[in-house]
């Protein structure tokens, strides 16, 4: 008898439907797997074997064949388990097919009869969605995920033998358990776990001094700017980086989704956790590859900067990236959005970051610093500087050099402090942010930063003053920017007249963001 189940497969971040074929034919007893199936999903004739026989189900003495259609589609994960065991109950006759019509599924089989989580339930989810399916039998672990999909009914599971009662009843089943194992007459008392407390965020009145650095990280954020800090070790560069994410707006229902769905692909998601409610601030190792930071592999999986969409994406120690990694970032910095091309097909990920990037001046890390003398020499400051093209520089909108903070702003912290002159906090610095963001999105077209807006509409909506427009003339005359520097600083410009709560750009405006383009500083 041939029986099929409907699963999905993960393509980047999308899911494709995928049918899994079960036949049984004359032979010898065994289980052929085909249809370009990778080495987890070939694993999965003896998880299946197993969990049937331990959940009280018939493994059929005969020749299976399993087909995942379409043939063509690489399929990877375990996911598959659970839909190969039903379409096998089916064709043995030990479920009517009627149970399984319309009805998805997917799942990680134990050899006991469990069912694990699998990664990417949210795209498969909305493709069993598009495709009109009545229901999605998961993992119970995976429940709140699938949930996140309005319009489409969930049956979560905790074992196979839970899945074949829900499919034989055709609906939910409230106790799909097992029984629990009986206890002991006198069981030692365990103490009871408390819940961790909640780590205190970051508050931005933890830095005191570098009022140029705190200016910088508020526009940043305001405007979606790309960021970087130069300094010698101590001067704060970390500090304000990790202080970035707080001075965001809260996340909407759209940016939540879409941040759940990559984690979701990736499997970072924590186990029976639904949505992510914060925006990311990821951090990898300057020691990562190419595919790391920006995604790839043989079926393209989503990098750093995937992950670090609608947040930050924090690169420290900029310069000790190998340069071929760092180059890659220019296309998606600009598009936001990041395409991986191979020989079949091309994978897009999403990319709307803000980019915070930090670096010492030197190899020595003292360059400049008045109080150490700088231990490298003219070369290696070159070397060190020519692993940064002068295209990636270009779209980082805000540069500051930031010097070490003195002994008395170290100390302050532990001496009374005048109101007046007390560091704002994150929460007061927030407020401006998002004031900012409003006369963005009620100005920009789909209300999006002044970092994201392109040059043509940039040039359509800027009020400039004849004294600001004189100014940004003379800047790129005496500084020979380029086209995308100047733009970038008037986008800069733009995000410094928000703050102030006006949509004229002035000369003030452009002067400030002038002292943003500091770069020349540092060689």
């Amino acid at each position: 008898m041939l029986a099929r189940c409907s699963t999905a497969s993960l393509q980047g971040l999308e899911a494709q439907e995928v049918t899994v074929e079960v036949d049984l034919a004359p032979g010898l007893p065994g289980l052929h797997m085909v249809g370009l199936a990778d080495a987890a999903v070939q694993e999965s004739r003896e998880r299946v074997r197993s969990a049937l026989r331990h959940s009280g189900l018939k493994v059929p003495l005969t020749r299976v064949i399993v087909n995942l259609a379409p043939a063509d589609l690489r399929k990877e994960g375990p996911g598959f388990d659970l839909p190969i065991a039903l379409a096998l109950l089916v064709a043995s006759g030990q479920l009517n097919p009627e149970a399984t019509a319309g009805v998805w599924s997917c799942g990680e089989l134990g050899l006991d009869g469990s069912l694990r989580p699998v990664r990417g339930v949210l795209a498969l989810a909305l493709q069993a969605l598009h495709q009109g399916a009545r229901a999605l039998v998961v993992p119970t672990a995976n429940t709140k995920e699938a949930q996140l999909v309005d319009g489409l009914e969930v049956w979560p599971a905790p074992n196979l033998g839970g899945a074949v009662a829900m499919l034989k009843a055709g609906k939910l089943l409230v106790n799909t358990e097992r029984p629990a194992p009986p206890q002991p007459a006198n069981p030692r008392p365990t103490p009871a776990k408390a819940n961790p407390a909640p780590a205190s965020p970051a508050d931005l009145s933890d830095v005191h001094g570098q009022a140029h650095g705190r200016r910088a990280l508020e526009i940043a954020a305001a405007g979606g700017h790309h960021l970087l800090l130069c300094g010698a070790p101590g001067s704060g560069k970390t500090m304000l980086a990790q202080r970035l994410a707080g001075l965001l707006s809260p996340l909407n229902a759209k940016e939540a989704l879409e941040i759940t769905r990559v984690h979701s692909i990736l499997g970072l998601l924590v186990e029976g956790g639904g949505l992510v409610q914060q925006r990311p601030f990821r951090s990898p190792h300057h020691s990562c590859s190419a595919a790391a930071l920006i995604g790839g592999g043989a079926i393209p999986r989503p990098g750093e900067l995937s992950l670090a969409h609608h947040g930050v994406l924090f690169l420290d120690e900029l310069a000790e990236f190998r340069r071929s990694v760092l180059d890659q970032l220019r296309q998606p910095l600009e598009e936001g959005a990041v395409w991986i091309h191979r020989s079949k097909r091309r994978t897009l990920f999403p990319c709307q970051i803000t980019l915070v990037a930090a670096c010492n001046p030197c190899p020595c890390g003292w360059h400049g610093d008045p109080n150490r003398p700088c231990q490298c020499g003219e070369g290696a400051r070159r070397r060190y500087w020519a692993k940064l093209s002068g295209p990636l520089l270009d779209r980082l909108d805000l540069q500051v050099v930031m010097r070490r903070p003195s002994s008395h702003d170290l100390g302050a912290s532990f001496r009374p402090m005048d109101p007046a002159t007390k560091p704002e906090t994150t929460a007061v610095v927030a407020k401006r942010v998002a004031q900012a963001r409003q006369r963005m999105v009620g100005r920009n077209p789909k209300g999006c930063s002044n970092g994201e807006l392109s040059s043509a509409c940039l040039r359509k909506r800027l009020n400039l003053t004849a004294g600001a427009l004189d100014l940004w003339e003379q800047a790129l005359q005496q500084r020979q920017l380029s086209a995308r520097a100047g733009d970038r600083l008037l986008r800069v410009a733009q995000t410094i007249s928000d703050l102030d709560g006006t949509d004229t750009i002035s000369p003030s405006a452009i002067a400030e963001a002038l002292t943003f383009r500091s770069f020349d500083q540092l060689l």
